[in-house]
């Protein structure tokens, strides 16, 4: 297990309580995303020892407290998929991944995963990379950006893009223990920056293989937001949080398979570019809610209605790295996604529209 510095709650040091001797035991927070592409989570105590996600119980909840289930047959079952280090409690707890089932043993209407776990292993032999960029913003309790006036506005867009120092960034504190709990739960976690509008945040997770990618993002998501938690600050997934002449939130998606990272790999990745023009409209559907207001053809992105591609273009639909273009092999990015958008979504369409589905 990694051995990451702890974080420690805003509201004073609760160390003492984290060193208790639990006696055996370990304490399991179920994850689960819910029908509003959020996270929810509950605790429960388990005996001590190395859990593997057969090996934990199949758990339940409330469905219709969550938009998943109706009032009188309201029970949603929890089947643990993935168990990561708990970076929040330490010690022996884990969080455990779990996706929803319905009672009558078919997968709750909101579980993407299950489909996109199918298109992952049919297509297994292909060893997709996926990395995705997810962008947010910070607001505070009154669903403003955190620290800009009150009356008005900060000054225009241009020094908060990668920015140092006071006036330019804003709570480094949550990004800086995101950061290290995502490392202490093995989330790979490639790295994080300031974004173009003040307040606005990017981390990035991958490459990661297959159906982790979406398991990873998830958690990475689900101890942001219980982090900005401790501080007293949400976190917004909307891809356009304030209208105007701001940068919009996406969720950036480079994507490339064996053949693509190979010498020779530029035919490769332009049969799937073709491939992924076609279905445009599809994909556009399930790259997230209110997208339209962010993919205008200004602020870095393509018109939602336009399909284009190019070199170090980042105003199309998709852009090959140029330093991809010059060797002639690597990777694409789509960077038509919200931010808001379900991993488990983005990743199983771009299996199912390239290499057809299961």
């Amino acid at each position: 297990m990694a051995t990451s510095p702890p974080v420690v709650s805003h509201g004073g040091n609760l160390q003492k309580y984290f060193s208790l001797d639990q006696k055996g035991t370990l304490i399991a927070e179920y994850i689960w995303i819910d029908a509003e592409g959020g996270t929810r989570s509950k605790s429960r105590t388990l005996p001590e020892k190395a859990y593997r996600p057969e090996d934990l119980p199949i758990w339940n909840f409330d469905g219709s407290s969550t938009s998943q289930a109706p009032g009188d047959n309201s029970d949603v079952y929890l089947k643990p998929v993935v168990v990561f280090p708990d970076p929040l409690r330490l010690g022996p707890n884990i969080l455990v991944l779990a996706e929803c089932w319905d009672a009558d043993g078919t997968p709750n209407k909101y579980n993407y995963r299950h489909e996109t776990a199918k298109l992952m292993e049919a297509h297994a032999a292909q060893i997709p990379w996926f990395g995705l960029e997810q962008e947010y913003t910070m607001l505070d309790m009154n669903d403003r950006p955190y620290g800009w006036p009150q009356n008005g506005f900060p000054a225009p867009q241009g020094p908060y893009y990668c920015g140092v120092g006071a006036g330019k960034v804003i709570q480094r504190d949550i990004v800086e223990a995101h950061y290290r709990a995502c490392l202490y739960a093995g989330i790979k976690i490639s790295g994080t920056n300031a974004e173009v509008m003040p307040a606005q945040w990017e981390f990035q997770v991958g490459p990661c293989v297959g159906i982790e990618m979406g398991d990873e993002l998830w958690m990475a998501r689900f101890l942001l937001h219980r982090i900005a938690e401790d501080f007293g600050v949400k976190v917004s997934l909307h891809p356009k949080p304030i209208p105007g002449d701001w940068n919009g939130a996406g969720l950036h998606s480079n994507f490339s398979t064996e053949a693509m990272r190979q010498e020779g790999g530029m035919q490769h990745i332009e049969s799937a570019i073709a491939k992924l023009g076609t279905r445009h409209r599809e994909h556009i559907a399930v790259y997230g809610v209110d997208n339209e207001k962010r993919l205008t053809g200004r602020h870095e992105t393509g018109a939602i209605d336009q399909f284009t591609h190019g070199v170090a273009n980042r105003g199309a639909s998709i852009r090959i790295p140029r330093e991809c273009a010059a060797k002639g092999y690597g990777y694409f990015e789509d960077r038509r996604p919200a931010s808001n958008a379900d991993p488990y979504q983005i990743t199983g369409i771009m299996m199912e529209t390239i290499f057809g589905p299961v």
